[in-house]
């Protein structure tokens, strides 16, 4: 709960500065390695740049992957940044909130149909409204550690009311994170992301139901990705995110 005091497109090049509370927390979940990439890693990086041989600032990635992803956070940082969505919680605009969240991702491909519908019906009512919106505040920009916000906001996920779908799906669960904060969260497609982990010679542990011991594990993952690719010049989640969605989906079969 929140606390009583609140206290396929090119894209934008504007970058909004990194949150410093996010680095850190990540930073503490990544140890440093000197370890060179193994060959599977090696692969995975070939296959990245024979589709894309300029990497992260091919035309096509910017114009397929990278663009629309991109798009989205700028449009959270217009609509939803922390003194504006503080200021909506304070005014008790919960369904706008939810309404904004929700219209900014349903711009992007990102979530299954099915998981957008059980979403918007989750908080169609004002006790839904009201539960997500202060949720997701928490979650984003609560003064807790990572693992706690992150434990918290996947119980009130659960708590959402539901109509017919289970809105407590990690698309769900992380798609928010990784619009908002691209530089501190991952958004974890199960399939997908599991595939190219297993190509990548990472056995990814996974749960249907999300948990903070899992998506440590895959923030760890994403972490060894980074430093393997360090030379390409990765700027954030959306760039990793990418990366691994060209290993994992049939989309880029090899």
């Amino acid at each position: 709960m929140v606390k009583a005091s609140l206290s396929r497109r090119k894209p934008s090049t504007a970058r909004p500065p990194p949150s410093v509370k996010g680095r850190r927390q990540l930073a503490s979940l990544l140890p440093p390695t000197t370890s060179a990439p193994s060959r599977k890693a090696a692969a995975a990086r070939r296959k990245f740049l024979c589709i894309f041989p300029d990497g992260f600032r091919d035309e096509d990635y910017l114009d397929l992957e990278r663009g629309y992803k991109w798009d989205a956070h700028v449009k959270w940082e217009q609509s939803l940044n922390e003194p504006t969505f503080r200021m909506l919680l304070e005014q008790r605009k919960y369904n706008e909130i939810s309404v904004t969240a929700i219209r900014i991702e349903s711009r992007t491909n990102l979530l299954f149909s099915f998981e957008k519908m059980a979403l918007r019906d989750a908080v169609r009512t004002p006790t839904g409204s009201r539960a997500f919106a202060i949720a997701l505040f928490n979650f984003l920009h609560g003064a807790q550690d990572l693992e706690t916000r992150f434990t918290e906001w996947v119980e009130s996920v659960d708590c959402l009311p539901r109509r017919q779908t289970r809105v407590l799906t990690w698309p769900i669960v992380t798609v928010f994170g990784f619009l908002a904060q691209p530089r501190s969260h991952f958004f974890l497609k199960p399939t997908v992301t599991r595939e190219a982990a297993g190509r990548y010679g990472v056995d990814l542990p996974y749960a249907s139901r999300p948990s903070w011991d899992i998506y440590k594990k895959l923030l760890e993952f994403v972490g060894q990705v980074r430093r393997d690719i360090k030379d390409l010049r990765p700027r954030d989640m959306i760039d990793l995110q990418s990366f691994l969605w060209v290993q994992g989906s049939e989309e880029y079969s090899d």
